[in-house]
């Protein structure tokens, strides 16, 4: 009955455990919920870093609804069941023809749990996937099913990056484009170079992004821009070779090496970033944007004004060179967007984001961090690791009390509450929280 995340770092033994396969079936868990007196939180693929799903209430598994449910090639309008992984997902698109016009790194996550925490790629003309919802369809905490479109205005600008903290969220309809391909180029390049001319690199690419390890002199940068070549993409053999030995298995092998010989790191991470070889590719937009991630490892990361982004980076290099850090720094942009609680809301912003190999301290370096960044007005990626509560970020969200209005609404009795959204968010009014779950 325990669940664990992807990294291993949050954990929780819940009450019931429920893997609904439709909508009727989630409304009837949450109804037995509410009449135990439990709360309901809602699990994806478990990659978030964040205590976003733990609970001592009922857990919901929604990877049973991963249905296409109507995809409209002429609009883009497409609706789909909130379950579905984002692999999953965009295999079904390509085969519509269609594309999301941006997705991150890693495609294992559940459509709604990239949603609800806002989860981005890089491209500074481009919005975090919530960006593109055009309606959500919740489970309330009385079991009862409620649409949300545009017409509604903040209430689905508050669902787009609902944090669980809304209702179930069952099936989503996202406006999609046109199934395209990107060129993708990685090359390594002097890291004050790239910190020199970093506005001018992402606006000249439709998706621009770099990774600096602490004590290295070099950036590994990755431009990926639309095409109209052909695929031209290595085979499986050659592709595994790349993503899997060189990606992971060789990295897994000098961070172990680290974590073992702290002392060495320094020259562990410079061998690791002179290391990295440069490759160019044409394929389908989601084979370009995502790769396997093998390598366990905890995470912080923070939306910050596009203006302060290279100070930052050297800021975060600063610091992380005075911890045993083997991970590298990422920095990537979005465009602002108007989600009440998204990171990158009314701000055209960059993204730092730093790790921390498993089995290593990450408390330390990262609370330096969120102190530095901290400066800048930074926003925590709300599946990222954070220590910041509901009375440091409220000021940092121009439209956080129209957020607790939504969730006052939609959540009145705080059916979908736990201990991380009490943090974050604040307690709902206490004559309002529902009873203890019993034990």
């Amino acid at each position: 009955m325990a669940w664990t995340n992807w990294a291993g770092t949050q954990r929780c033994v819940p009450v019931a455990i429920e893997r609904p396969k439709s909508r009727r079936e989630v409304a009837a868990a949450v109804v037995r919920a509410a009449e135990a007196g439990r709360t309901v939180r809602v699990a994806g693929s478990g990659h978030s870093f964040s205590p976003a799903v733990p609970t001592d209430g009922s857990l919901l598994h929604l990877g049973r609804l991963d249905r296409v449910l109507d995809a409209d090639p002429a609009s883009g309008l497409v609706r789909v069941e909130a379950g579905i992984t984002l692999a999953a997902l965009n295999r079904a698109l390509q085969a519509r023809g269609l594309a999301l016009p941006n997705l991150g790194d890693v495609d294992a996550q559940t459509l709604a749990g990239a949603l609800a925490t806002a989860t981005h790629g890089t491209g500074a003309r481009l919005g975090n996937l919530s960006a593109g919802v055009e309606a959500i369809e919740l489970v309330l905490g009385d079991g009862s099913a409620r649409t949300l479109t545009t017409d509604d205005g903040d209430l689905l600008r508050a669902a787009r990056v609902g944090l669980g903290s809304l209702g179930v969220v069952t099936a989503v309809t996202v406006r999609c484009v046109p199934a395209f391909r990107l060129r993708g180029i990685d090359r390594t390049l002097a890291l004050e170079e790239v910190l020199d001319s970093l506005d001018a690199r992402a606006d000249a690419h439709d998706h621009f992004e770099f990774w600096t390890f602490p004590h290295s002199p070099l950036a590994l940068t990755r431009t990926n821009d639309r095409t109209d070549a052909p695929v031209r993409a290595p085979g499986p053999a050659r592709a595994w070779v790349h993503d899997v030995v060189l990606d992971n298995h060789a990295l897994l092998a000098l961070m172990r090496t680290a974590r073992r010989f702290p002392r060495a790191i320094p020259r562990i991470n410079r061998l690791a970033a002179s290391a990295a070889s440069g490759r160019e590719r044409v394929d389908w937009s989601h084979r370009i944007f995502a790769s396997p991630r093998l390598v366990r490892f905890d995470e912080l990361e923070h939306a910050i004004p596009r203006e302060h982004a290279a100070d930052a980076v050297r800021g975060c290099r600063a610091i992380l060179e005075r911890h045993p850090v083997s991970f590298p720094v990422e920095l990537r942009f979005a465009a602002a967007d108007d989600a009440l609680l998204s990171p990158a809301h009314g701000r055209a912003t960059a993204y730092v984001a730093v790790h921390v190999f498993e089995g290593m301290d990450a408390e330390a370096p990262f609370r330096e961090v969120e102190r530095l960044l901290a400066g800048w007005g930074g926003r925590p990626h709300w599946g990222k690791r954070s220590f910041l509560s509901a009375r440091e970020l409220a000021p940092r969200y121009p439209r956080w009390e129209a957020f607790a209005a939504a969730r006052a609404e939609l959540d009145p009795e705080g059916r979908f509450e736990n201990a991380w959204a009490r943090r974050v968010l604040g307690p709902m009014p206490a004559h309002r929280n529902v009873p203890p779950s019993p034990r």
